[in-house]
């Protein structure tokens, strides 16, 4: 379940973060370390950071991968700069093949899960996780819809100035007809064609229409749903 796995992610992420801490420190007391060795501890602290920092941008922020690549991604570079420079003036180059390391992986990890994970898996299933009783009791408070559509509400919307408008809903589907929705289709229940839908758990769906279509607007859909009927 996507809950299940939320908080799977939640707990690799602690769980290594106070491994890398212990190990960094363990490696700051051993004796007789050659001064320019690598610390791996703190390389694991860096890449791990590096997943917390991802993670709290997609739980709070929609606009997280942007977010990433215009604030966070020109952090890191500044910093390899600076860290670059004192290890040029100490001579230390194991220190430079260190900083690489750790930019680099933590940099691909990053574009790994917000790519390919992001916005389909791990935001929605962050988000549900923290805040679902309060998206239940605000949904369930509605009165039954008289027309047969299923309760609803707004999740979150995207776009910027009226351009590419992307519009999620949450949806209360107690029959869990969407389970089993072939999509992109048509499903009892709501008006519009679901482009896609995600399993929050039994009965409770996130669901996303064609880009500028809301719940009860859709364009796209009536268009393509009559060049289908003159075909």
């Amino acid at each position: 379940m996507p809950v299940i796995a939320a908080f799977i992610i939640i707990f690799a992420v602690i769980a290594l973060s106070v491994a890398s801490l212990w190990i960094a420190v363990r490696d700051r007391k051993r004796t007789g370390k050659a001064a320019g060795s690598i610390n791996w501890g703190l390389c694991l602290c860096g890449v791990v950071g590096m997943i917390i920092v991802d993670l709290l941008l997609m739980v709070y922020s929609a606009y997280a991968i942007f977010l990433f690549l215009f604030f966070v991604l020109p952090a890191i570079c500044i910093l390899c700069v600076l860290w670059l420079l004192v290890a040029f003036l100490r001579k230390r180059r194991s220190h430079s093949v260190q900083l690489f390391g750790t930019a680099f992986a933590s940099v691909a990890l990053s574009f790994v899960v917000f790519l390919f994970l992001g916005g389909n898996v791990i935001r929605p299933a962050l988000r549900w996780l923290i805040w679902s009783r309060q998206f239940k009791a605000e949904l369930l408070a509605q009165p039954a819809p008289s027309n047969g559509e299923l309760r609803h509400m707004e999740w979150e919307a995207t776009g910027w100035a009226g351009v590419a408008n992307v519009t999620v809903y949450i949806a209360f589907d107690p029959s869990d007809a969407l389970s089993n929705a072939i999509l992109p289709g048509k499903v009892a229940g709501i008006p519009c064609t679901v482009l896609r839908a995600f399993r929050l758990e039994p009965r409770w769906y996130s669901v996303w229409f064609y880009t500028d279509e809301t719940w009860s607007e859709c364009p796209w859909s009536s268009k393509a749903a009559a060049e289908l009927k003159n075909n």
